[in-house]
């Protein structure tokens, strides 16, 4: 499997909360929602359609999953909340008791198993594991070299501070731009890989 991160970030950085004012207020964060001035259905709705077209399972930490499902079950009909609801999805959380995961065909992951687990899916084969959100997660399978296609979609606004997907462990990784899109509203979206991996 491939393991495929697509953000919403803005221009400096912060991936938190772009979907509403309560979705994570951590750091005393008071820009939820800021991504959807932005949001274009074609171009930028068109680069998640395209990538969940390829997903075999979805990967969340335990905050974007709760926020995914509350959000998406209830949505059924729609094409795009059936294809997110049939897949398989892993959530990595320490704290999260099965009875919480109310989300269909869902399987919890300790955090200590995390990359152990992501590692064990890369190797087995098969399909895009994708990965929305989840920064505090991301930013590990970053710095473990874990993630073989980094989709940003570009917001044109700065927001002053707050979470990001990048390691700040002072390591170098080279990317290379594989592809790039940009709406009308000024959004884009940049498709890379690492340097050197195949496609």
């Amino acid at each position: 499997m491939h393991v495929v991160v697509t953000e919403f970030i803005s221009l400096d950085g912060v991936v938190q909360a772009p979907g509403g004012p309560d979705e994570d207020t951590d750091g005393g964060f008071a820009h939820g929602g800021w991504s959807h001035p932005f949001f274009d259905p074609e171009v930028v709705g068109g680069a998640f359609a395209a990538g969940l077209e390829r997903a075999e399972a979805l990967l969340y930490g335990r905050r974007t999953y709760r926020t995914m499902a509350a959000a998406w079950p209830e949505r059924a009909g729609d094409p795009f909340a059936d294809r997110l609801n049939s897949l398989r999805k892993y959530v990595v959380s320490d704290t999260l008791r099965d009875d919480e995961l109310s989300w269909v065909n869902t399987v919890r992951i300790p955090g200590a198993e995390a990359l152990g687990k992501v590692r064990e899916l890369r190797a087995a084969g098969g399909g895009d594991l994708a990965v929305m959100g989840s920064p505090t997660l991301v930013r590990a399978l970053i710095g473990a070299g874990l993630v073989d296609e980094l989709r940003l979609v570009v917001m044109p606004v700065l927001l002053g501070g707050g979470k990001s997907v990048f390691p700040a462990d002072g390591g170098r990784r080279t990317w290379e731009l594989v592809s790039s899109a940009t709406a009308k509203s000024g959004a884009q979206v940049n498709v890379y890989r690492p340097a050197g991996q195949r496609a």
